[in-house]
């Protein structure tokens, strides 16, 4: 238990939250303790029966049954994985810039799944913060199932491609995409590379609520690809081994 508590506690502040919700709160439901009638997202009952707790409750709660059991494990992978190296990386330190991508992401989402009729976003939540980080670092090596290697900017798209072939969905990470490409656009790309001004800028309640930390990376909008190639430009190199991408699908 002690390890158990030391490995919760290393894992960035936001995450650790977001991921330890999105483990209790669906195997609650999984156990009958909690109603999953009252956890989905739908349009009429938000607007009409005013039950404003469906967007949060959707965005943690995942019908965990025997036949989804195993493609929730694989999101909280991906969960871990991804929001944890985002949150430690590009976001390092800043903890309430990297809640308010969450916030952003998590408002265009319930926005989308509300109009699609998408019960849940725990989904397409998990696959914008992965393209977020596969943007960001697109020359990253990652490993794939049955050994394939590639790109990390294609494996958004490839992930697609296996849930639309074995499941014979799509649609969640199509939409993840989607929320991942409009904030990466607006925080990183339209800043920097067509000299816009930005569109979003963390409030200063969630800076006071989550200080930034000493040490972190400072400066909103400041990807890894354009530090990479500051360092390129000036001879020197970024420091980062840009070949050891995750392990994903359990191969090692």
């Amino acid at each position: 238990m002690t390890d158990l508590r030391d490995w919760f506690n290393s894992i960035p502040l936001v995450t650790r939250y977001w991921f330890g919700a999105s483990v209790i709160v669906p195997l609650l439901g999984r156990f009958g303790l909690l109603n999953a009638m009252w956890m989905y997202l739908d349009w009429e009952l938000f607007i009409y029966k005013f039950h404003f707790w469906r967007p949060f409750t959707a965005l943690v709660f995942y019908p965990v049954t025997p036949m989804t059991g195993f493609h929730w494990l694989l999101m909280l992978y991906f969960l871990y994985n991804y929001s944890k190296s985002t949150e430690e990386g590009t976001f390092s330190g800043r903890p309430a810039d990297y809640l308010f991508m969450l916030i952003v992401n998590w408002l265009i989402c319930t926005g989308l799944c509300m109009a699609i009729g998408i019960p849940f976003l725990l989904e397409p939540m998990v696959l914008s913060v992965l393209y977020v980080w596969c943007q960001l670092n697109k020359d990253t090596i990652v490993s794939f199932w049955f050994g394939t290697r590639f790109k990390a900017m294609y494996l958004p798209w490839i992930l697609w491609g296996f849930n639309m072939v074995l499941r014979g969905g799509g649609i969640n990470e199509l939409l993840g995409i989607l929320v991942g490409h409009t904030y990466y656009f607006l925080a990183f790309r339209y800043p920097q590379e067509h000299g816009g001004g930005m569109f979003l800028v963390t409030p200063q309640f969630l800076r006071n609520w989550l200080p930034n930390e000493v040490g972190g990376v400072h400066g909103f909008g400041q990807s890894t690809v354009d530090a990479r190639r500051r360092a390129q430009a000036a001879g020197g190199r970024d420091g980062h081994n840009w070949g050891a991408g995750h392990q994903l699908g359990g191969d090692n």
